[in-house]
């Protein structure tokens, strides 16, 4: 079922596919895949700050990079 959404919400929307000259439904897609991507970078960056804050953690993890970190080639 797909939620009514308030008018000024709309016409955000509208105001942006319309200025991308996209379709609406390409500019909600967007723009709901910009979400995910933003809460996904805001869950890693939370982790990562918590495992920096348990030095043994993060000593370890620093020690499983570099042991399994590629290289581009370009050395």
């Amino acid at each position: 079922e797909m939620a009514v959404t308030a008018p000024e919400d709309l016409a955000r929307l509208v105001e942006l596919a319309s200025s991308a000259g996209a379709t609406l439904i390409d500019t909600l897609r967007d723009a709901v895949e910009a979400l995910r991507r933003q809460r996904f970078a805001r869950q890693v960056a939370a982790e990562l700050h918590e495992l920096h804050n348990d030095q043994a953690a993060w000593d370890s993890y620093i020690a499983d990079a570099n042991a399994t970190s590629v290289t581009d080639g370009l050395d």
